[in-house]
């Protein structure tokens, strides 16, 4: 780290001048980045901040105005500190002007009451930058290689976050963009307080963060957290927060910027290794799902090739679903996913269905039947998932089918996937695991279902964020939430929410005024009202979700 105009201070070298400070000390806490001898009245456009200048001032203007300009103009370059020997210029003290204008505009002023070699001074502070910055990069290299472990070992988020706090000596915290804690090492801090009302804090936090341009790393002062985004591909999807203790070196950025690279870097490959048959089939059912191919014809093309037609025929989604209840997700998770797929293609081939078969996520694989157009739905999916559940053994237990409607071309084969995994889904939830069918169509979802599905996808989490979170960073309480959800739940009805929240109307009328201020919004628009219905559903179902996976 960069010594400080204090460390400076302390040096022999420096102190042989007897140094006094007679303007600015509150600056001696600031990093010296160089030392530069200049003897001239118009230097500030020469420097670039953080230099510790030393003059004999024998080149200084003898007008008050002008020595107070050039202490303002040091000051706005951004300098460490200004040190001038008494002696040649001024004998005794320092003119009046320049310390009046030093104290004013927060610049170090130091005067030399003896004479000093400025060549030792600057050879002495020049070996400290050089030794700080030499450990900067072995420091940099440690990061380097600790976290290139981390990645080739496929760490955990835990581990990776509990490494980075290790070698940082702070706190660490791994958020999703919801604000909810993923991972935590606290070190040496308790926990409770660290983590109480974290949610409110990284809210109003994330306002500096997003007002912020400058990079995907932002260092909050007053919070004293440092963040950085985590994601890749063009996917965020959570922040790493350094809790500093101070202003955060360049080595603590490098730390936590490595720390989020390596983070998005595990969860890239918990899509490991699959057969080639398996990738080439994800990889086409993945193009359909996301329309990749700008004509449907290339995909009905790349689909012919591998073996299953798609013209004149029945072409059905499934998606085959692990519910949480068979573990964590993760690298094991996955693994199980990538077992179901391979049962369900030998299915598909021992019943002579053709398909595209492959994983779709950590929790869900998918296939594209291909039947005749007169070929029994019902008939082939009860076979198929009838072997698929035999061929599981014990873990049929946690396996969800959903079925999407039948599509007439691979054009329309992206809603059938769409309709499958929404079926799988939400059947997944369902409490009564030990009663399900072989497989699941399409149930009344309706709005509370979708949101509850899209409950973990990060653009839902910026949606109810942009809504409601102003919301939810002012209020101590669930109160003005909960007048919220009644009046909208009430269709606008003001006195029938008040009457089922158990409110006098004035105080009801006071607190809906007051959510309009907080939010910017007016409720008297049918727009507004249904734009924050649907942040309130989805903000439920993510605090459900959040319950279920404890």
């Amino acid at each position: 780290m960069l010594p400080t105009v204090g460390d400076l201070l302390g040096l022999d070298v420096v102190r042989r001048g007897s140094p006094q400070v007679v303007a600015g000390s509150a600056g001696l806490g600031a990093r010296v980045r160089w030392v530069h001898v200049l003897e001239l009245a118009d230097v500030a456009h020469l420097l670039q901040g953080g230099e510790f200048v030393l003059t004999t001032g024998i080149a200084l203007p003898s007008e008050p105005a002008l020595l107070a300009r050039y202490a303002t103009d040091l000051a706005t370059a951004g300098v460490s500190a200004l040190a001038v020997e008494l002696g040649r210029r001024y004998v005794g003290a320092l003119p009046s002007a320049l310390v009046r204008a030093a104290a004013d505009s927060g610049l170090t002023l130091i005067a030399f009451e003896r004479e000093v070699p400025f060549v030792e001074i600057t050879e002495a502070v020049h070996a400290l930058i050089i030794d700080a910055q030499l450990e900067e990069l072995r420091a940099s290299e440690r990061l380097h290689e600790v976290f290139t472990e981390l990645s080739v070992a496929g760490a955990t988020p835990d581990e990776v976050v509990r490494q980075a706090a290790a070698l940082a000596g702070r706190p660490v915290i791994l958020a999703d963009l919801a604000h909810r804690v993923l991972a935590c090492e606290p070190g040496s801090a308790d926990p409770a307080r660290l983590l109480a009302g974290f949610a409110r804090r990284s809210r109003a936090v994330s306002v500096v963060v997003t007002a912020d341009r400058s990079g995907r790393t932002v260092y909050d002062e007053a919070s004293g957290w440092l963040f950085t985004t985590v994601g890749a591909r063009g996917e965020d999807w959570g922040r790493v927060i350094l809790v500093c203790d101070g202003p955060p070196s360049g080595t603590d950025t490098v730390l936590v910027e490595r720390a989020a690279t390596t983070l998005a870097l595990g969860r890239l490959l918990t899509r490991h290794r699959e057969s080639l048959d398996r990738q080439a089939h994800r990889t086409l059912i993945t193009s359909i799902i996301t329309q990749a191919h700008a004509d449907p014809a290339e995909a009905a093309v790349r689909s012919r090739a591998l073996g299953v037609p798609v013209d004149d025929r029945q072409l059905i989604a499934v998606v085959f679903r692990l519910s949480d209840a068979l573990g964590p997700l993760g690298v094991s998770a996955h693994a199980r996913v990538l077992n179901v797929a391979d049962i369900a293609a030998a299915a598909c081939r021992t019943e002579h269905v053709p398909a595209l078969v492959g994983t779709l996520d950590d929790a869900r694989a998918g296939a594209m039947l291909s039947l005749s157009p007169h070929a029994d739905q019902d008939r082939v999916l009860t076979s198929l998932a009838t072997v698929i559940r035999e061929r599981l053994g014990d873990d049929h237990d946690g396996l969800v089918i959903g079925v999407g409607a039948a599509a007439g071309s691979i054009r329309d084969v992206r809603h059938s996937f769409l309709e499958a995994s929404q079926v799988a889904d939400v059947a997944a939830e369902r409490p009564d695991a030990h009663e399900r069918p072989l497989f699941y169509r399409l149930p009344d979802l309706r709005l509370r279902g979708l949101l509850h599905l899209l409950r973990d996808d990060p653009r839902l989490q910026t949606f109810v964020e942009r809504e409601l979170g102003a919301l939810l960073a002012s209020e101590q309480d669930t109160d003005l939430i909960g007048v919220l959800g009644a009046y909208l739940a009430a269709g606008g009805n003001k006195a029938e929410a008040a009457k089922n929240s158990h409110l006098g109307r004035p105080t009801f009328y006071q607190r809906l005024h007051r959510i309009e201020r907080i939010l910017g919004t007016d409720l008297s628009s049918a727009e507004s009202r249904t734009s924050l219905h649907v942040a309130l559903l989805a903000l439920e179902a993510a605090r459900t979700g959040e319950v279920a996976h404890r």
